[in-house]
């Protein structure tokens, strides 16, 4: 049955999504799109990652916030480094050794991490074990892999059910 309907959420979203694309009810949209879906779904199947289970749903509200604060905090602070002297910017390329070993929540922390300004994920090693980070103003790499860390890393770990090494 699994290997039949390997994303049933998927699946369904899928459908919803078509039925509001074609924006008209019918038996035959209907399914079309639950045939897209579950084609879409088990087509994709050998790339989704595996999820962990979400442990802590509350911190993960409170964490998507600090995200979203983080984010806009950096902006100014990237604006302000912009637009003042460049000869000011210490960019610069740190690795940050990880404790995460889920491919999916590595991919969420690299993209947290991107998507505050001043800061990139350049790259992840093959052992999954070091993110590599370029820094647009990094005055002190250890306190740049200690934030991380504690302010990023530390807490998915607690959101999603995970082992630490």
């Amino acid at each position: 049955m699994s290997r039949l309907f390997p994303h049933p959420m998927l699946s369904a979203l899928l459908t919803v999504i078509w039925l509001l694309m074609v924006n008209e009810p019918s038996v035959g949209h209907l399914l079309l799109g639950a045939f897209l879906g579950w084609g879409i779904a088990l087509l994709c199947s050998g790339f989704m990652l595996d999820v962990p289970r979400l442990r802590r749903p509350l911190l993960l509200c409170r964490y998507l916030l600090m995200v979203l604060w983080d984010i806009v905090i950096a902006n100014l602070h990237v604006a302000r480094l912009v637009l003042g002297p460049t000869r000011k910017l210490r960019p610069a390329f740190v690795e940050v050794p990880m404790e995460i070993e889920n491919d999916f929540m590595l991919s969420v922390l690299a993209c947290i991490v991107s998507l505050t300004p001043g800061t990139v994920s350049s790259g992840l090693s093959s052992d999954h074990k070091t993110l590599l980070l370029h820094g647009l103003d990094v005055a002190d790499d250890q306190a740049l892999i200690a934030e991380v860390k504690s302010r990023y890393e530390a807490p998915l770990m607690e959101i999603f059910e995970c082992s630490r090494t």
